[in-house]
């Protein structure tokens, strides 16, 4: 705290003034300057006024850098996690799925004459509801016309069926997938997804399988091991395991086994036919406009990646916004100490607020100088709470751990987003200024008058 000479005299030095050139000219001459000054030396006022409470202000800076520090950790955290399944999903399965033919919708009309309305008004009878025929039976022609589109990257077909599969130590239950290689490699992940083995070797062999790395752990099953398939007619069939891959996604990674296409459909009785159509986009964002444009055009199912997965993308959304939410209470915590600083600051400064009046200072630059102490406390904290963020996003990404459940993986998986940084500080300056304001509105409605007389209060 300065004592109310020095403070008279630092404010005349600020704004430009000596004491005695103000004696010498008006009132509204003297307080006439540019808004350049008018802001600077408002804000070395409130940096003044700030530091003089170096308590209040230490515990509303930290409560500011610990919930802009925990915003950014833990929506780095959440959004990692959701990005990284979002890209397991578009790498096993790709953005959009065509499978089924259906039978188009459409609406049966009611004759004039038997119509019941007045008039003979045609009236509709309620839509049919669509019929599904299982399998594409013309997969390479709907594949030719998708690849003309100009956001399909690549399509792969698939066919899938439901096998058992047996080695030396047990049986499970394998989802087949039928591929052919490299239109697979083109849509998909999985060349990137091999852990063990190699797939030149599938390749070369078409006796060959690829097995999620769960499934054949559960085998017992490695590379060069024979295991048996079990197909529609009962019959086992020798295959070697000449790869190993783990998507990440465990539902995955222990049910799901790759062989060729034209064996798939010899072991599961569906010769010519087509399960699946996989389509990788270039911008995956897009997927549901252009599946809905697919079904018009081929009739055929066609769900986006976004369909598909809905429920689980709104577990995450809502896991997101839950910490959001959390973590922002530590943010509005500091508004709340910053309100209770400023209230306690126009209370010991009335009569440097009736000086400044007396002055010239308009109710807004009063208003600003109490509002600069909470901008100056938001822009540090947000500034060190983004770069303590940082650090412990950074920290924590390294800390290794095993996720055996609905993922896999062996460390924490984390988002570098500017989007996290620029929401943190939009809440934080909203806290504060927001807290900021009503002691800022209440400084500025002081009477200067009164209050230098000692009844201002």
């Amino acid at each position: 705290m300065f004592c109310l000479n020095t403070f008279w005299q630092s404010v005349l030095r600020l704004g430009g003034h000596s004491p005695t050139a103000g004696a010498e000219r008006p009132l509204e001459s003297r307080v006439r300057r540019s808004i350049v000054s008018d802001l600077n030396a408002a804000l070395s006022i409130a940096l003044r006024f700030t530091i003089s409470r170096k308590r209040s202000l230490a515990l509303s800076l930290v409560g500011v850098i610990f919930g802009v520090a925990f915003f950014v950790l833990t929506q780095a955290q959440t959004q990692g996690f959701e990005r990284y399944f979002i890209q397991t999903i578009l790498g096993t399965s790709g953005a959009m799925v065509i499978s089924d033919r259906f039978q188009p919708r459409y609406t049966s009309f009611q004759d004039a004459e038997d119509s019941p309305a007045p008039g003979g008004v045609l009236r509709t009878k309620a839509q049919k509801r669509r019929k599904y025929y299982e399998g594409i039976t013309n997969a390479a022609e709907i594949m030719r016309v998708a690849r003309q589109f100009s956001n399909v990257a690549a399509c792969a077909s698939v066919v899938q069926g439901t096998v058992g599969v047996r080695s030396s130590f047990t049986t499970e239950v394998l989802n087949l997938q039928g591929i052919s290689l490299d239109p697979y490699l083109a849509t998909t992940s999985l060349r990137a997804q091999i852990i063990s083995g190699s797939i030149e070797d599938y390749r070369a062999n078409p006796s060959g399988i690829i097995l999620g790395a769960l499934l054949a752990e559960k085998l017992q099953a490695a590379q060069g091991d024979v295991i048996q398939l079990i197909g529609a007619d009962g019959k086992p069939k020798n295959f070697t395991v000449h790869a190993i891959f783990r998507s990440g996604n465990n539902i995955i990674d222990e049910r799901r086994g790759y062989i060729d296409e034209r064996v798939a459909q010899a072991l599961l009785k569906k010769p010519g036919l087509v399960s699946i159509i996989m389509v990788k986009l270039r911008d995956p964002e897009r997927a549901p406009q252009l599946a809905a444009q697919f079904e018009r055009l081929f009739k055929h199912r066609t769900r986006s990646w976004q369909e598909r997965e809905r429920g689980n993308l709104q577990i995450f959304s809502t896991l997101r916004l839950s910490a959001a939410i959390t973590v922002s209470l530590i943010i509005a915590l500091a508004g709340f100490l910053i309100f209770n600083t400023l209230t306690m600051a126009v209370m010991e400064k009335i009569r440097e607020i009736a000086i400044l009046r007396s002055m010239g200072y308009r109710r807004g630059d009063i208003s600003f100088i109490f509002l600069g102490q909470g901008l100056i406390v938001a822009s540090l904290g947000t500034v060190l709470g983004a770069a303590a963020g940082a650090l412990l996003t950074y920290l924590v990404s390294q800390i290794p751990i095993k996720v055996t459940g609905f993922f896999y993986t062996d460390r924490f998986i984390v988002d570098w987003n500017w989007e996290h940084y620029a929401l943190a500080a939009g809440i934080a300056f909203t806290a504060v200024l927001g807290a900021s304001w009503l002691p800022a509105r209440r400084a500025a409605n002081l009477a200067p008058v009164a209050t230098l007389r000692g009844s201002g209060q």
